[in-house]
């Protein structure tokens, strides 16, 4: 046999013995990526999306790498096909491998999530609505303002939103050929943004912290900056002259905004239109299927490149940011407490670190984190210590609620109520302060004492007066409220005990004949266009006295309020959360800063049964230093974040005695780990939710220590029951 017939078998063998193999992460709670064979016929690339047989079904799956196989003998069902959705890109997939790890979810489960926006098919032409040029026979300041944005062709709901009005407005208007109805381009999506378009004025202080910003951006790498001003002060038109920088000088590069709120997004929107000269991709829990779908694939493709949206905004699908914005970055708002839970701001700084991007963290009462990573140099600190123009921060005082009780029912004490007739006969508006939603916060039988609570939960149901309803605000149960106790049949019983804005709206009333008084809270404002039609509202005078939630708290400027009154500032005290006294003094100074913010003077007063609380004594002498060092020096004490880390692990099930059971042996398994502390298990304060039994742990873990490696070992130490569901929360904010 010649040396060629000798050796020719010899490399069909060593070809036959290489294969390559995709892994991918298929849309099911599996723990890693699985191995699949690529067809000879089929070309893939990292991003792809294709379809995978799993069991005896065919799923969706993410191509997140490749390897290559030498056993001839490989046993690895193949990829079906690719599907010809857009790829995701590199730097998105990484990050979002890298957040699924990070929070301890499946990737497949969080990969899920992200990919959400394309299972909504392509749409079909869309139609929008533009300015004839034609004057209505009657003219309003709504129909006003509808035919002043229609300047350029906007969709039915969109133009609405942008208008505050409602829809029904828009095609009036369309009848009376006011409007016309005409095709959108099915483009994509959204004009470029001009840098150039409106530049901002900046004073002498927004303009030293734009150059400050400058020169963090010329760095071009990983660049985080808190940019801390007091309320009032301009941070965004200082963040928007960046916006403008990073647009301007890195033609790849792309731009996110993130907002604590819808309503702030619609305001922050419009001045984004104003400075850029176009319509700006928002992403929020509002929008259409359809506009999801156009700017998820849009902004993969890197044809949009400004986003503004809440914290989900964050998992598009960029190829490149050149910056992020995280506006009121100390709000909780940021943090994810349903299904896969994370707060936006931590994930953010990863992903700005991965792509060498700019962070700035905006706020007025930054978080205890951010501070202290400024402190500590490991964030720039560019700061606006005075208000835009002639504006003064409001004069705060403290009403002792001891020396000055209210009458009974009722919830103003006799100074602030002396503050707000003062303030409306100078034709001024106020705004009273109760972050607690509806009428009552409990409703209690006189007869029996039995408290109404929702069906298989522990959370009291919260009378609605102005829909004749109770409501849980944790499980969403409603009931119309009963005639008699369903307890003990006791007709008339039911009481309400306590506050809520809309109890307060009554005494508005009676104290104050004929004012013109609202509520502004997410049950009056549960979407972006009612809250915008709201707040157009206020800031043409139409309200006299805003009763407000923390829905009003931040970020909008009412140029004629001039009164904020605190009604409960003791009311975040309460409870066991760590963040407690931190959360208060935010949203409270955030509340107090609404007052004054444009010519007139404004004034705050907080009614307190604890004047002499340090986060009372913070606001009243607006010493913020003060108030976080205090914080600072009690969180070290304990190592708690963020001189430590914090995660938590929540069982839930059905049957009590079983959860108990799973809950003990998790216990006697607990990783022996220097530096890392397990409290627990003990039951959650709200022990029962929809019918579920709760247990809670809290981990501690000193900041060098690898909590998520810790969760991991230890949980999986133990096979847990299907009937049991488990939660993982890295850095809780919600203890219930």
């Amino acid at each position: 046999m010649s040396a060629l017939t000798t050796e020719l078998p010899l490399l069909r063998e060593a070809e036959a013995a290489t294969r390559t193999v995709a892994k991918v992460v298929v849309m099911a709670p599996m723990p890693e990526p699985l191995d699949y064979l690529i067809p000879d016929t089929l070309h893939l690339e990292r991003g792809n999306h294709v379809l995978v047989p799993l069991g005896h079904a065919r799923v969706r799956g993410v191509v997140v790498g490749f390897d290559t196989r030498t056993d001839e003998n490989l046993k690895l069902k193949a990829v079906l096909h690719r599907l010809d959705d857009p790829s995701v890109p590199e730097a998105a997939l990484d990050f979002w491998l890298w957040a699924a790890g990070w929070t301890l979810t499946p990737p497949g489960v969080f990969l899920n999530g992200c990919l959400r926006a394309l299972r909504v098919a392509r749409g079909q032409v869309r139609q929008g609505y533009v300015a004839t040029g034609q004057t209505p026979q009657r003219m309003t300041r709504a129909r006003e303002r509808v035919i002043e944005t229609a300047v350029l062709p906007m969709g039915l709901s969109d133009l609405a939103m942008a208008a505050a009005v409602s829809t029904g407005v828009v095609t009036a208007l369309e009848k009376e050929g006011v409007l016309e109805k005409v095709d959108l381009p099915a483009a994509d999506d959204y004009r470029a943004p001009d840098p150039d378009f409106a530049p901002a004025t900046l004073n002498p202080g927004q303009a030293a912290a734009h150059i400050l910003l400058r020169n963090e951006a010329a760095k071009d790498t990983f660049a985080p900056v808190l940019l801390d001003g007091v309320t009032g002060s301009g941070k965004t038109e200082v963040y928007l002259e960046s916006v403008a920088d990073i647009l301007r000088e890195r033609p790849e590069s792309q731009v996110l905004i993130l907002l604590p709120e819808i309503a702030l997004t619609q305001a922050v929107l419009g001045r984004l239109k104003a400075r850029f000269g176009v319509e700006v991709a928002q992403w929020h829990a509002n929008i259409s299927n359809g506009s999801r779908r156009r700017i998820w694939e849009g902004v993969a493709a890197g044809r949009i490149r400004l986003v503004v949206g809440a914290r989900s905004a964050l998992f598009l699908p960029f190829p490149k940011l050149g910056l992020i914005v995280i506006d009121e970055e100390h709000d909780s708002s940021y943090k994810q407490e349903e299904g896969v839970r994370y707060h936006a701001r931590d994930l953010a700084v990863f992903r700005a670190r991965q792509d060498g991007a700019v962070i700035i963290m905006a706020s007025a009462t930054p978080s205890l984190e951010t501070l202290t990573n400024a402190e500590k140099g490991r964030y720039a600190w560019v700061r606006l210590g005075e208000r835009h123009g002639t504006a003064q921060l409001p004069d705060i005082a403290l009403i002792d609620m001891k020396a000055h009780p209210p009458d009974k029912g009722l919830w103003l004490s006799d100074p602030l109520v002396g503050e707000i007739l003062d303030t409306l006969q100078r034709r001024e508006q106020v705004m009273l302060f109760l972050n607690r939603r509806g009428y009552a916060p409990l409703v209690l039988c006189k007869a029996c004492g039995e408290k109404l609570s929702a069906p298989n939960t522990d959370s009291w149901l919260v009378e609605h007066r102005a829909s004749g309803r109770l409501v849980c605000h944790l499980t969403g149960f409603s009931m119309k409220k009963p005639a008699a106790c369903p307890h003990c049949g006791a007709k008339d019983g039911l009481t309400s005990i306590g506050p809520g804005v809309e109890r307060i709206l009554e005494e508005v009333e009676q104290r104050f004949p004929g004012v013109r008084a609202e509520v502004f809270s997410s049950d009056t404002a549960p979407d972006a266009l009612t809250s915008a039609s709201l707040i157009r509202r206020i800031e043409d005078g139409e309200v006299d006295i805003v009763i407000a939630t923390q829905a009003a708290a931040k970020g909008h400027n009412f140029p004629n309020l001039t009164l904020v009154g605190i009604v409960d500032a003791d009311l975040g005290l309460k409870g066991g959360d760590l963040r407690a006294a931190e959360r208060t003094f935010q949203l409270l100074a955030q509340a107090t800063g609404r007052a004054g913010r444009k010519v007139k003077p404004g004034r705050a007063v907080i009614q307190t049964y604890t004047p002499e609380h340090p986060v009372m004594q913070a606001l009243q002498h607006q010493d913020r230093e003060a108030f976080y060092a205090y914080e600072s020096m009690s969180r070290e004490i304990a190592k708690f974040p963020p001189f430590g880390r914090l995660g938590a692990v929540i069982l839930q099930g059905r049957d009590q005695n079983q959860l108990n059971r799973f809950a003990h042996e998790l216990t006697l398994v607990i990783p022996n780990s220097p530096g890392i502390d397990v409290y627990g298990p003990a039951d959650a304060p709200l022990a029962l939710v929809r019918g579920q039994w709760r247990k809670r742990f809290l981990v501690r873990a000193d900041r060098n220590r690898d909590l998520q490696g810790f969760l991991a070992h230890w949980l999986t130490s133990v096979k847990r029951p299907s009937a049991i569901r488990q939660i993982v929360d890295i850095d809780p904010y919600n203890f219930l």
